[in-house]
């Protein structure tokens, strides 16, 4: 962990948000929240884990929302790709997410895949209760982005924008998304840049390459770097409320466990 936060801050991230999954990673990553300066948290329920949402888990979300490092609720959406919950345990998972951020004021952390119009109709009904969203990791069409600004959205934009072979699409709609509503993240340990050079041996993604994104960003909008990233730290402490003197990244607090796996298989295999 500290090493990937030295080559963060080395390379001008000067925060980072961890999000959480499951209520088990969301507990994992508040603690690693509140031991670094300028890292924060989410805690929520994936839709991918849907079906692990009982009252128990909703509790336990309630009382970790509480904490000073967690700004949001999520990541919570609609995953209808590979459906590793049921459609129908998403929703309620989903749905009472919405309510519990409605509860405590606070935004959401969202996420959809192949659900867009559903994902929309059980969101649209909350908008006025809670402060706001982003919908993290943006993949979809123009008509699907305009909808979503409509609505009030902020949009996340990640790696998947560097990959010339499934990411034209999302590059050519950028300037469509209002620079006041852009937020800019790694996912990592996900989508890595696919134009990065030279590629890290782990091939895997890490806050630290956030820079990379944003200059790839600037330039496809037309925008200088410098004031893309100053524009999106507005928008971070719009959202979230936190105080950052940089950019901020949002990124999986499984990067953590994947960084510790490798270390783990170095050691063993220098054994």
């Amino acid at each position: 962990m500290m090493r990937v936060v030295a080559r963060a801050l080395a390379a001008g991230v000067n925060g980072m948000l961890l999000t959480g999954t499951n209520l088990a990673e969301s507990q994992q990553a508040q603690k690693l929240a509140s031991r670094y300066s300028g890292c924060w948290s989410t805690a929520g329920v994936h839709p991918h884990d849907g079906s692990s949402w009982t009252p128990a888990v909703a509790e336990a979300i309630y009382t970790l929302a509480g904490e000073p490092q967690v700004v949001a609720i999520g990541e919570c959406g609609l995953d209808f790709n590979r459906n590793f919950s049921t459609p129908h345990e998403q929703e309620v998972a989903f749905s009472a997410q919405l309510a519990l951020a409605a509860e405590l004021s606070m935004p959401v952390f969202l996420h959809c895949r192949d659900a867009h119009d559903r994902f929309l109709t059980l969101l649209k009904p909350w908008l006025e209760k809670i402060p706001g969203a982003v919908l993290h990791c943006f993949t979809g069409s123009r008509s699907e982005v305009q909808e979503c600004l409509d609505l009030g959205l902020f949009i996340g934009i990640t790696g998947w924008v560097c990959d010339e072979r499934r990411g034209l699409e999302l590059r050519e709609l950028l300037p469509a998304i209002p620079a006041e509503r852009l937020l800019l993240e790694t996912d990592a340990p996900y989508l890595l840049p696919r134009d990065l050079k030279p590629k890290p041996a782990s091939r895997r993604n890490e806050p630290a390459y956030l820079p990379h994104i944003l200059a790839s960003v600037a330039a496809w909008r037309g925008e200088e770097a410098q004031w893309l990233e100053a524009q999106t730290d507005a928008n971070v402490r719009a959202l979230f409320g936190v105080d950052i003197n940089g950019v901020l990244d949002f990124l999986e607090v499984g990067i953590f466990n994947a960084l510790q796996d490798l270390l783990i298989q170095q050691v063993l295999t220098a054994t």
